[in-house]
């Protein structure tokens, strides 16, 4: 009795709030730690985008103010503008793709079954293995006589000697195939948490008014999931846009500049032509367009999340 008068109800809520406020810092001081060390990185990218400079010139505390000049040279390279129609059209496929891939094999798997943890990691088994053995992997069954085209032969009873990845009109989509193979379980793992997690209770009440799987899935389910399917768009879409491992490791961007995306332009501008300043600049109109890409994302997964929140909080028929 002593112990329980003891426990004041003023010292467990600001014992609760000790906690919140510990839990926030927790989160936010290795994000503010990471920002520190960022910092002097992106003040010298900034340095670099306002002057010219090479490694073929004097030190980079030499270089030449130039203003503007830079993203102006930016903004004037036609081979700019095509790496990053090529990044959207890779992103908005190959987002596509796993998306609709995953989404069915969660659909698929969300009720339990005998055999269900082989078939997990079956399909998590392209998201875990390394880009670079995936890329070598992916080189050896699209040869020209490899496996892929064996096999295509063999059903088709034609000789198929498809050129994969050397002709130019196609090799992208062939890299957005390779995204969406290995990237499908990501989307797979969200959509099975987001099915796991739906209440049960409206989908009894549909099934005893005599609704069908598919009504339920379309007039239940599929509200619910909004938000989840909005965040999983998000996050594949944004990866996508940063993909760089398995299109350079295949292609180096060729044949040509077909499968040239974003970061591989960057990377050969500022890597292989050396052209430091260019590249800086680049960078940093690039990472406008995503903190633009990220906000719109926020500001869609809000409204969702509202929209669900005020379904979740609507007073039922009866109790109108």
């Amino acid at each position: 009795m002593a112990t329980e008068a003891a426990i004041q109800p003023g010292s467990v809520k600001m014992t609760r709030e000790r906690g919140i406020r510990l839990f926030k810092w927790s989160l936010l001081s290795p994000l503010i730690m990471l920002a520190l060390f960022l910092l002097p990185i992106f003040a010298l990218q900034l340095y670099f985008s306002f002057h010219s400079w090479t490694i073929y010139l004097s030190t980079w505390w030499d270089a030449d103010f130039v203003g503007f000049e830079m993203f102006q040279d930016v903004f004037t390279d036609k081979r700019f503008f095509w790496a990053m129609s090529r990044s959207f059209l890779f992103a908005g496929v190959s987002t596509l793709g796993c998306f609709v891939f995953g989404f069915a094999l969660a659909l698929l798997m969300y009720r339990p079954f005998k055999g269900q943890a082989f078939f997990y990691i079956l399909f998590l088994l392209p998201m875990l293995t390394v880009p670079i053995v995936l890329t070598y992997a992916a080189d050896m069954l699209l040869y020209r006589q490899g496996p892929i085209n064996g096999i295509l032969s063999f059903i088709t009873g034609l000789d198929m000697k498809f050129t994969w990845l050397a002709n130019p009109n196609y090799a992208i989509f062939t890299i957005i195939l390779i995204e969406i193979w290995n990237w499908t379980p990501f989307v797979f793992i969200i959509m099975l948490a987001g099915l796991s997690s739906l209440p049960t209770e409206p989908m009894e009440a549909a099934r005893i008014l005599g609704a069908n799987r598919l009504q339920i899935f379309r007039e239940i389910q599929l509200p619910l999931l909004r938000p989840v399917i909005f965040l999983a768009l998000i996050l594949r879409f944004l990866e996508a846009m940063a993909e760089f491992p398995k299109t350079w490791g295949l292609l180096q961007g060729g044949p040509g500049s077909a499968t040239e995306t974003l970061p591989i332009y960057l990377y050969i501008v500022t890597w292989q032509a050396f052209d430091i300043s260019k590249g800086a600049a680049m960078s940093y109109i690039i990472m406008l367009v995503m903190i633009v890409i990220i906000f719109f994302a926020i500001r869609v997964l809000h409204r969702e999340k509202s929209a669900l929140d005020t379904m979740y909080q609507a007073p039922a028929p009866g109790e109108r």
